[in-house]
Parts: C-alpha cells; sequence; structure tokens
C-alpha cells in the first residue's frame, strides 16, 4: 500500500497536533494541521484528506457536529480523539459514523497503527482491488432490492439510493445471503475487517444509517443473536417489532 496519503489532524492543542503530525510524517504520511472545525470544513470542501484525526472539544463547532456533516456526504476514515474516556462519549461517536475513538493521553505509536489499519481498510475496500473483487458478479438481487457492484449503486423499488461504502458492503452481505442470521461480530469482520476491536455496537448504528435511508429495508434483528435480511422483503423494523 502506498503509504502517500494525505492526514489531517483537527486539534485546538497545538502540542498534540505537532506531536501527532511529527509522527506521521517520519510515517511519509503527508499532515495538514488545523485548530478548528471551521478551517477543516473549508478544507473539505477544496482538498479533502485521506483521513480525518479529530479532537471532539473544538471551538465553535465541535468535533461530533464535524463528523456528522462529513458522514452525511462520503465515508471517508475518521479517528476520533478525546480526553473525555467515558461509554456514551465513545457510543455517540460510533452513532455519528467515526471508526475509532482514542482517549487522551494516548500513544502516538499507536495511533499511527491504527490510521495504517484505517487506510488499508479503505484502500482494499475502495482500490483497484475492491473494484476486481466486485466484478465477479456485476449485479446482484433480493426482493425488491438491486446491487450494481462495478457501479457501487444500489436500488430499492427501482429508486436509487445513496449509501457510504460500509453501507454498501453491509447491505451486499446481506443481498447475497438472504435469509441467513449473521452474528454482530461476523458482520464486524465483513464490513470492517478481522482485526476491528471497536464495539460492536458499529453494527447497530450502520444499520441505523442504512434503514433512515430505507425506510421499509427488509433487515430484522434477532433478539441475543445479530439480524438477517429476509429475502421475502417482509423483515420489521425494530420499532414495529416493539409495538406488537
Amino acid at each position: 500500500m502506498n503509504n502517500q496519503y494525505t492526514i489531517a489532524v483537527v486539534d485546538d492543542d497545538t502540542n498534540i497536533r505537532l506531536l501527532v503530525e511529527a509522527f506521521l510524517q517520519k510515517e511519509n504520511y503527508r499532515t495538514i494541521g488545523l485548530g478548528s472545525a471551521e478551517e477543516a470544513w473549508e478544507l473539505w470542501r477544496t482538498s479533502p484528506p485521506d483521513l480525518w484525526v479529530l479532537d471532539i472539544m473544538l471551538p465553535g463547532m465541535d468535533g461530533y457536529e464535524f463528523c456528522r456533516r462529513i458522514r452525511s456526504e462520503a465515508e471517508v476514515p475518521i479517528i476520533m480523539i478525546s480526553a473525555r474516556d467515558n461509554e456514551v462519549d465513545k457510543i455517540l461517536g460510533l452513532e455519528l459514523g467515526s471508526d475509532d475513538y482514542m482517549v487522551k493521553p494516548f500513544s502516538p505509536r499507536e495511533l499511527v497503527a491504527r490510521i495504517k489499519r484505517q487506510l488499508h481498510r479503505w484502500y482494499k475496500l475502495n482500490g483497484p482491488e475492491g473494484q476486481a473483487g466486485a466484478s465477479v458478479s456485476a449485479r446482484i438481487a433480493s426482493g425488491h432490492l438491486e446491487l450494481l457492484l462495478e457501479e457501487r449503486r444500489v436500488f430499492w423499488h427501482g429508486e436509487e439510493v445513496d449509501l457510504t461504502s460500509k453501507e454498501f458492503a453491509m447491505l451486499q452481505v446481506f443481498v447475497e445471503n438472504p435469509n441467513r442470521a449473521f452474528t454482530r461480530d461476523e458482520l464486524l469482520t465483513s464490513v470492517w475487517g478481522d482485526d476491528y476491536f471497536g464495539s460492536d455496537r458499529a453494527v447497530d448504528h450502520l444499520i441505523k444509517r442504512m434503514r433512515k435511508k430505507i425506510g421499509q429495508l427488509p433487515i430484522e434483528a434477532i433478539w441475543g443473536h445479530g439480524y438477517r435480511m429476509r429475502s421475502d422483503g417482509g423483515g420489521k423494523t425494530d420499532e414495529a417489532r416493539s409495538s406488537n
């Protein structure tokens, strides 16, 4: 994998920002240091980086809001860093779409290792190897869902739906295996990779995002196990089941 990626480090603490940049530059990454989310948003609009290292507590727009805005447009890797070390903050970060979460103070070397893993997954999914793998079967369908793999397009009842890379990868797993029950760990491995060490709540949050885009998505939760997708399109949402 080519190391010539650009990493944006967004932190209003200059010392932390410069330290992280120094370690990344030693690994031959290009870096851009920014002190606010507003500056980062301008960078996103003009010259987006390959990965974000994002502090939560920022002046003005905070890291959560910035992550939400980015994730509404793309699946670019985001690693959140924060002095907050409670489960609620970590879950919120995952729910908004961050790929990883590190608590300050952290080891810069560990951060670099996590960045390498995120970029490796991103390269495999979106680079030439990932595209070549997708070309084995150009089209798959289940019920009212249709996926065009080479073009990475999704149609629901004939209408195109805009999904991020991880949402597409998750949906592909289900469409290729209709009616099969998957554990959360199996879905984590399929979508995030076998070296992912974050919470399995990431699966729940990703499916929640998918349901917002496809209102009658036939993916149903299996209590104490995970999820499956009904090939007959008869799956109920969690909200519908709770009312029965």
